[in-house]
């Protein structure tokens, strides 16, 4: 009898004890969550980890191996410094330190030159056999690089930012203008910007972080800005010593909504190309790729995967949660085609990357808007 009391201050501490380790576990668990939030809400990225990735870690092109005669046409597995942009773009979303970081060191070791440009494409080994980067790409690699730094402050993502970005601002003007590309081996630079490169949410970044002054800046969202329309469709690119914009006859609708999506990151309405775009996945009940840009037709009856991830990204900058969930089966449906390659977007055995990090991207926004939607 006289154990009792001793007996039950026992099991008040017991009790304690437990209720002390489950919040200190809880909390644990919360800064884990905290400090490695990742969505990744499909099997694509596991898709392109298994099946389009080199030894070397750099991310192939095509899912089958083939070569090219011509050394400006991408090949079977080689790397471009587009796919790693789009790949660190996903890890940044993601939260995903541990992909940036991989991503970051294959940028360092493998993609920037010792001009301090980047190789706009890599050898299936990692060797370089080009004198060019390419502009859009080395935007979509800096925007990326400073959205980690916001995230995780580590002062060398910054420094590479930086250096980058010194070299495009003295290699890759023409009459203060950046363009698409300059030749490190010959010295020459292209004559015209195309517009899909004038990331808009890059630049802002750059100009937020010191790396460009708001001229610049203002300079090129001015292009945006002031951008004609034909009634449906933007111009292709802006020629810098003409001061002119040129139309290609042959639309291609990736090129249309990249600018859209850099047009509504401005603010600028993009009604008339979301109009015909909804327009015509109701009449034809898929969205093709090109365009006659006269006739208004489609010049050929394929669908990309790329072109609905694109309009998602597009609808959601716009925020027309509605016409983001009418294009997101579109997009889905043309995922795990080929039952061998879950979480691909295969087509007659073969897969461009491109076709699945867009897709990926629009993916992870889309269930992102989704979950601040419940």
């Amino acid at each position: 009898m006289k154990l009792r009391p001793y007996i039950a201050g026992r099991r008040k501490n017991t009790i304690f004890i437990f209720m002390i380790l489950a919040l200190v576990l809880a909390l644990v668990t919360f800064i884990y969550i905290r400090q490695n939030d990742r969505r990744e809400p499909s099997s694509t990225i596991a898709f392109v980890e298994k099946y389009m990735t080199n030894p070397n870690g750099t991310l192939a092109s095509y899912l089958q191996d083939f070569e090219s005669d011509n050394p400006d046409v991408v090949a079977g597995h080689e790397a471009l410094s587009e796919s790693l942009g789009l790949w660190m773009q996903a890890a940044v979303l993601n939260k995903d330190k541990q992909r940036f970081d991989r991503s970051f060191k294959l940028l360092q070791e493998l993609f920037i030159s010792p001009q301090n440009y980047v190789y706009w494409k890599l050898q299936p080994d990692g060797k370089a056999e080009v004198n060019t980067s390419a502009l859009g790409d080395d935007f979509r690699i800096i925007g990326a690089l400073l959205d980690a730094y916001d995230l995780w402050q580590e002062k060398e993502v910054l420094d590479t930012a930086e250096k980058l970005t010194k070299t495009l601002r003295s290699s890759l003007t023409v009459e203060g203008y950046f363009v698409d590309y300059h030749d490190f081996k010959h010295e020459t630079s292209a004559g015209e910007l195309s517009l899909v490169y004038v990331d808009t949410a890059a630049l802002q970044a750059m100009q937020r972080h010191g790396l460009i002054d708001r001229g610049m800046l203002d300079k090129h969202t001015d292009l945006l800005l002031n951008i004609p329309n034909d009634g449906k469709f933007f111009p292709k690119a802006f020629q810098v010593t003409s001061r002119m914009y040129r139309y290609d006859q042959e639309i291609n609708l990736i090129d249309q909504l990249i600018v859209g999506i850099h047009l509504a990151e401005l603010g600028k309405s993009v009604e008339p190309l979301t109009a015909f775009l909804k327009q015509e996945l109701t009449a034809r009940d898929m969205l093709p790729g090109r365009y006659d840009r006269e006739t208004r037709e489609p010049s050929v009856n394929y669908e990309s995967p790329a072109v609905y991830g694109l309009a998602i990204l597009l609808a959601s900058e716009i925020k027309d949660r509605a016409w983001a969930e009418q294009l997101y089966p579109y997009m889905i449906a043309m995922r795990d085609n080929d039952p061998r390659f879950e979480g691909g977007y295969v087509f007659d055995q073969n897969s461009h990357l491109f076709d699945n990090l867009v897709p990926l991207l629009a993916e992870i926004v889309y269930m992102k808007n989704a979950s601040e939607h419940q």
